[in-house]
Parts: C-alpha cells; structure tokens; sequence
C-alpha cells in the first residue's frame, strides 16, 4: 500500500480472498509472481511483487515473498484488506464541486458526510462512486482504488488531489511519501492552547481497546511516525482556533494528536470532543454549546490548503479553499461568545 495512503489496519487486520489457484499436479518450480502473472488478467509483475512485500500472497495459508517457487497442489491466494466488492465500483451521479482540472489531475473541495472510498458498510455513495460516473479510466492506486492519491476522513471537509494518469498517480504519491506537499488544516479545538505554536510527534496505531479509534504511542511501540505543526489562529477562550501542517498523513491524525496533548476538536463523537469540556456548568453556556454543536453536526476540521508539484510542468502549485459555513457559522458564534462573556483564557 502506499504510505501516503493512510493505513488504518496496524494490526489484527482483517485480510479477503480475491482470487484462489490450486496449482496442478504436473507443476514445475516457478516463481508465485510469474504463476500468478498467467492467471490473473491485467495484472503486473510489479504490483504481484509489491502485493507480496505488503504479505497479501499467501501459499497454503502462510505469506510468502515473490520469489517463492509453487510446487504441484500449493493452493495460491491473494489476500487483501477489503472485500473483493469494494472492486465492484457503481457509477453514481454525484456532484462534484472541482476546483481546478487538467490533463493530469483535478482538485476537489468535498463536502463533510461525502465517504472518500467504499468499504464497511459504504458501498455506495462515496467520492469514488461519483468519479467512477463523471471520469472514464482514472489510474488504480495500490489499493484498487480509482483516482486517489490521498484520502480526508467522512466528516472532514476540504481539498483532495486526484490523478487523471497513471504518471501522475506515481509522481503526486511520491511526494505525499517523501513529505514534500504542503497540507494545511484548520481546526477548532477544546481548550485554550498553551503556545502559540508547536510540534506534536508521536507514532500513530489502532487504539488496543478501541477498534474504531486511532491512538499515539510516544514510544514508537507501535504504529507509524507522524507529526503534526500547529500554530494557533485565534483563541476564544474555552475553544482555540488553530492551524494544522501536515507532516506525515496517517490516519485521523490531527484528531488523534490534539487529543494526545490535551486539546480534542470541537464536536469531534470519536475521540470525545462532543461533550463539553471546558466552560462554566450555567445553563446559559449549556444551551450556547449545544447550539453550537446543532451548527456544526460533525468534527471541526477543514482540510484548507494543498500544495505540490506539477507532474508535467513541475510547477509548484497551491489551492485554498474558504471555510465551508457550518464552521464559519460556528467560529462566529464562539467569537461573539467570548466577546460578550470576557471569557479569561484558561490555561
């Protein structure tokens, strides 16, 4: 899988059968990337191999590298970390809000609620039903998934790049891999945020008790390397409105790493940013907060700014995009509160 798609499976993954060969009684010694390359249509040696490295092959139930040799009656599996249907993509007309098009790629600004790919339970539905219905013959990423270099969560709302070529998925890939594109979230997070700015690293795994939750692990125990800069934008008191830069790009990052230093995003249900956690325990402010909470039904997270190079014209480009409403509408109504309230700055 590539490393700029964020991989939510650290570990007790799940794996599906997507195809299964029994080999002959009359098989000679031959490398399982060139048997398989025989029987499975369009497939490449290359992503044979990089399957393989990644532990999806699989030869009488245990994972193999490419260049283990099939004997007669080995039972032959490529196992992956999604349902074969997933593959089954079904066009739908969904709009697309796209903010800038060529050759190579499009930029789309997707909305909050819009689930990037198909997968437990989204089937239908998603941005990639709706690319599948508005492009014709978008580049595979190595997770069969059509156009995506990279993914935003379902409730995050923002920009995402997708490759028109199958150069240019490399090309974008690579530089989400190498660290060299530029993401800027915003974000409005409980609590007032002690430095004006700073740097949170701490790898990034599945939660051990919590399956649907990301957690960090300072240590590097488990999980991958990740790191969030952020820099605060405007403090309301009992919120702080910061900006985010991307470093890395696992999964439910800034979510998981402003929780991690004492600060979960405003309305964020998974990793309990949907209670109040600062504030007074008047009624009035209860109501206020709930209010807020009805204006902005999902995590306060925006996936504003995105930069890379061109892959035909190397040229560096940057997007930016507004703040959809509900967060507009939400920030304001916390501006005004803590106009009105003079609101001391907690520490």
């Amino acid at each position: 899988m590539n490393s700029n798609i964020d991989d939510t499976s650290e570990f007790e993954e799940e794996f599906f059968e997507h195809h299964r060969f029994v080999s002959p009684k009359g098989q000679s010694l031959l490398r399982v990337d060139k048997f398989l390359m025989q029987l499975i249509e369009n497939a490449t040696r290359n992503k044979i191999q990089k399957a393989a490295e990644d532990g999806n092959i699989w030869v009488n139930d245990i994972p193999v590298k490419s260049n283990y040799r099939v004997k007669p009656f080995d039972v032959v599996r490529v196992m992956l970390s999604h349902p074969p249907f997933e593959n089954h993509i079904i066009p739908e007309n969904i709009p697309l809000d796209i903010v800038y098009e060529d050759d190579s790629l499009l930029l789309i600004n997707k909305p909050a609620g819009l689930v990037v790919h198909p997968g437990h339970g989204n089937y239908t539905g998603t941005l990639v039903n709706a690319l599948a219905y508005h492009f014709e013959n978008l580049p595979l990423n190595s997770s069969e998934r059509p156009g995506l270099v990279h993914r935003i969560d379902k409730n995050t709302s923002g920009l995402l790049v997708i490759a028109k070529t199958d150069f240019a998925m490399n090309y974008l890939a690579k530089q989400f891999e190498e660290k060299t594109s530029e993401r800027e979230y915003i974000a409005l997070v409980w609590g007032n945020v002690k430095e004006d700015e700073g740097t949170i690293t701490g790898h990034i795994a599945r939660h051990i008790k919590d399956r649907m939750q990301m957690d960090v692990y300072p240590d590097g125990s488990q999980g991958k390397h990740a790191v969030t800069h952020y820099r605060v934008l405007e403090r309301f008191g009992y919120v702080t409105l910061v900006s985010c830069k991307l470093e890395t790009g696992r999964t439910h990052q800034i979510r998981v790493h402003m929780k991690y230093i004492g600060h979960p995003l405003f309305n964020d249900e998974r990793y309990g940013g949907n209670i109040i956690l600062k504030g007074t325990t008047f009624t009035k402010y209860k109501q206020f907060v709930e209010n807020c909470f009805k204006v902005l039904p999902r995590q306060a997270l925006h996936a504003k700014t995105l930069g890379f190079e061109h892959p035909i014209t190397k040229e560096f480009m940057k997007f930016d995009t507004e703040l959809p409403q509900d967060m507009k509408d939400c920030i304001e109504k916390w501006r005004n509160y803590s106009k009105s309230n003079m609101i001391e700055e907690e520490e």
